[in-house]
């Protein structure tokens, strides 16, 4: 479990204990709910999730881009790599071995 340190403005904090008095809730666990609920509507907005494919891609692009220059550095690298996952990924990887 990790620790968060957050500010509230006086009047912000003086409501939520209020409301989490008055729902029989800890202020900790009113948070609690209160990020949850956040996580949830973040994760289910599509433009978040298209961001998250754009997110994967870059990743894609950098492990590939590691992955060149380890070899560069070492050799002996196999053709065991890890097969991407993304479309973008697919075609980039279709298109380095076409060009190959």
């Amino acid at each position: 479990m990790k620790t968060l340190a957050n500010r509230l403005e006086d009047e912000q904090h003086a409501r939520l204990t209020i409301l989490a008095k008055l729902s029989d809730v800890s202020v900790t666990d009113a948070i609690r709910q209160a990020i949850e609920a956040q996580i949830e509507r973040m994760a289910a907005n599509p433009e978040v999730a298209a961001k998250a494919n754009d997110f994967q891609d870059a990743i894609a692009r950098e492990a590939d881009e590691q992955r060149a220059a380890i070899q560069a550095l070492f050799g002996g690298a196999t053709d065991e790599s890890p097969k991407p996952t993304s479309g973008k990924a697919k075609e980039a990887a279709a298109s380095r071995k076409s060009t190959s």
